[in-house]
Parts: structure tokens; sequence; C-alpha cells
């Protein structure tokens, strides 16, 4: 492993903004939608709640997250992309962005769909560093347990 990349990734502007500056940090009391995830190899926290409204649209979102810069950023990245997006949208995303994250073929997805995604895209950088793939998708698994219980 390149110990160059590494912290290339670490000094990421995007990702040292979203992690000393995490978007959505509020926390919602009386949330709709409670996703909570703990990674216990390593201790990381992921705690999000959501509010939806009658039309099943996300119209409010608060994140919470200890653990490493990655970890941090990837749930305000996250939570900034699914806000306001529907219950249906917000669950297509997690799945497909799970995909990309876990395929080992390509480093990079090159179709039409990675261009929306904005600042998203810095994550798939962490596909060089398999030892991180479990920080990005530490949001994913608290969201996708969550969403998918939501009656």
């Amino acid at each position: 492993m390149d110990l160059r990349k590494v912290d290339d990734l670490y000094r990421d502007k995007v990702i040292l903004d979203h992690c000393r500056n995490p978007r959505n940090s509020i926390y919602l009391n009386d949330s709709d939608l409670v996703c909570d995830a703990i990674n216990s190899f390593c201790g990381d926290e992921i705690h999000i709640q959501i509010n939806i409204d009658q039309t099943q649209k996300i119209t409010d979102i608060g994140y919470q997250g200890e653990g490493c810069a990655i970890n941090q950023a990837t749930g305000s990245l996250i939570t900034e992309y699914i806000l306001g997006l529907s219950l249906s949208d917000a669950k297509s995303f997690i799945s497909s962005f799970t995909n990309v994250m876990e395929d080992k073929t390509e480093s990079y997805p090159k179709d039409e769909a990675t261009l929306e995604l904005g600042d998203l895209e810095v994550l798939y950088r962490v596909k060089e560093f398999p030892i991180r793939i479990k920080c990005v998708l530490l949001s994913v698994s608290a969201l996708k347990s969550g969403l998918y219980s939501y009656e």
C-alpha cells in the first residue's frame, strides 16, 4: 500500500471539509426514523435521524458520527445527498452506491449516473484501500437497515 496515497485521501479537501464541518449535524429529537450503526472492529459510530413527509419524501435529516475522517465525511456527504429524495430514490441510491463500493473490478465507475454525485465521487477513491471501504459503508449500512424497516 502506498502511504502517500492514503495521506492524500485523508487530506482531500472534500473529505476534510465534511469531516471538520459536517452537514446536517443537528440531532432530530422527534424523528420518524432512526438509523444507527457501529463498526465493532474499530469503534466508529454513525447515528442518523430522518423526518419523512406524507409523500414519503425525506424532509429533514440529522447526523452524528464518531470515528475516522472518512467515516465522518461519508455521513455528512450521504445525508446531504439524500435530503429531499423520496424514500424510493434514497433506497435506490443506497443500493447502487453499495454495489459500486463493493465491486472489486472498477475503482472509478464511468457510467453517467456517477456524474450526478458531485462531492460523493471522492468516496470512490477509498476503493483503492479495501480496509477503508467499511468506513464509507457504515453510513450506508445504518441507512439501509433504517430505510428498509420503515413502513
